[in-house]
Formats: C-alpha cells, structure tokens, sequence
C-alpha cells in the first residue's frame, strides 16, 4: 500500500484533515439552517448569462406557488445585482434581532431576503470581493428565520461563479431551472450551466425560455422578435425538458416597475407550477 493511501493509525484522525489515510473524506461545506427555520424545497433559478430575465421568473414562480396556497419564500443570491425588492414593491430595511434575521413579507405573504433591503439607500452600490458574496449568501440561509416554507426560490446570479458555487455546495437543492432566451448562442449557454450542474449532481428541471416571442394585440400573431428559438435544440441535446416558453408583454415590464408582480398572471408557467407541486 503507497504512502499516500495507507490505513491512518492515529485514533484521532478525523477522516478529513488527514492527507495519509485511504478513509479521508472531502470537506463539508453545508451550512446549517437557523434553529427556528423550516424549509422543505429549494429551487435554484439559474441562468448562464445576464439579461434573460432570470429574477422575474423567480418572481413569478415564488408568486405562482403561493397562489397555489404553497407558503413560499425568495433568497436573492444575485448580491450585487438585486432586484427581487423592487418586483414586489418593497422598501426599506429587513429587520435583524438577537435571534436572527427576518425576511420581508409581500403582500400574499411571500418571505423575501435581499441585500437591497440593508442598504441605506437602495441604490448603493454593493463593491463587495468574491469571499464576502459568498459569505452573505450562506448568513440568508442560515442566519434568517424562515417560517414554514414549502418552496425557496434562490434568484442566483449569472454564469458560473462564487455564488452559483457556494449555493450547490452549501445549501440543499432540490433541483435548478435554467432560464435562457432565444438566441442561438442558448447552446453554449445552457451547457456551461448543465454542466456545472452535474458536475455538482445538482438535478435539472428544465429549462425556461423567456422573451420567446410577442403577440400583437391588433392581430393576434405572434412575432419572434429576437429569432427563431433554439430551445428545443439545446433541450434535446442535453436530454432536458422545455419547461415553458414565455412571452414578451409590456403589462408584466409595467407590474414589474409598479412593484405588482404578484397581481401578474402568468399562463404559460402553469406546466411549471404543477411540475413543482410533484417534487413535494
């Protein structure tokens, strides 16, 4: 037997810090849940690129659950970038106790926790490095009261970096969505995200496809106004399903700025919500 991989004889190794034994284990990075929170399901929302409009399908899909009378409950990951506040109208400071931090409520009840929602003025610039950003995204998780929550929806932000990383190795996923656009580079953007996945063993629902067309109010026909969609190919080649096409529609754009995201109806996720309720 090598060197390297030889029967530790120390009585008091631990299994993890000793490099010499062949029972080593890789480090836990699970962070725990607040004492006085419960969670059943976390879903992480996910997207490989900016701009596709990953946080109002978050939105959407914390709302939707919710209207299904399913407590749910949104933890914006997206540190430096959050909007999740501003969808549901709120403002002002979340408040932190001796005993933890507690979430914002929307109105239907939705528990929210944001980095916007510490600020002095919610348009400060968070100028945080990498360590701290993930840092911040495991206090959300174990540092908040979360009370009685069905489905978590984490708002994670773009590409495959700090947070998208501490997520799946910190936090309990119960599975990811990809949101994605048109576009013919989806693709390759849906594949740096597959493949972060898997290499977590992170389970894919899905993939969303958001801006996937507009249907005119004058004649009913639907225009592809960023192209024809490549979602189906992208879903075949990876061996995952078309959740959900979503259109554009400049009333979701106006309930979005007006903080009304819950009075929103959103048809075409309805596969999506049930999809969901079969994971409990």
């Amino acid at each position: 037997m090598s060197e390297q991989t030889r029967q530790c004889s120390d009585a008091g190794c631990d299994k993890t810090s000793c490099e010499n034994c062949d029972h080593a284990t890789a480090p836990d990075f699970s962070a725990p849940l607040h004492e006085m929170s419960a969670v059943k399901k976390v879903i992480g929302i996910v997207s490989g690129k900016g701009g596709v409009g990953k946080s109002v399908v978050t939105s959407l899909l914390a709302s939707a659950m919710q209207k299904a009378n399913y407590k749910t409950a949104v933890l914006d990951a997206d540190i430096t970038g959050p909007s999740i506040p501003k969808a549901f109208g709120l403002h002002g400071k979340a408040n932190a106790t001796e005993i933890g931090l507690l979430p914002m409520q929307t109105a239907s009840g939705i528990e929210i926790i944001s980095t916007n929602l510490f600020l002095n003025d919610e348009t400060d610039p968070v100028v945080w490095r990498g360590p701290i950003i993930a840092g911040t995204v495991k206090q959300f998780w174990s540092d908040v009261i979360w009370t009685d929550i069905d489905y978590m929806f984490i708002d994670m932000p773009p590409g495959t970096g700090d947070v998208p990383l501490t997520v799946f190795q910190s936090l309990p996923i119960d599975g990811i969505i990809i949101v994605t656009s048109p576009q013919e580079l989806v693709s390759m953007i849906v594949g740096k995200a597959v493949k972060m996945a898997s290499l977590m063993n992170i389970p894919i629902l899905g993939l969303i496809e958001n801006y996937s067309y507009f249907k005119c109010p004058d004649n009913g026909k639907e225009y592809q106004i960023f192209g024809p969609s490549h979602i189906e190919d992208a879903a075949a080649a990876y061996g995952l399903d078309v959740l959900a096409k979503l259109p554009i529609d400049p009333e979701l754009a106006a309930a979005c700025d007006a903080g009304r995201i819950e009075t929103y109806h959103a048809t075409a996720l309805e596969p999506v919500v049930e999809r969901l309720k079969n994971l409990a």
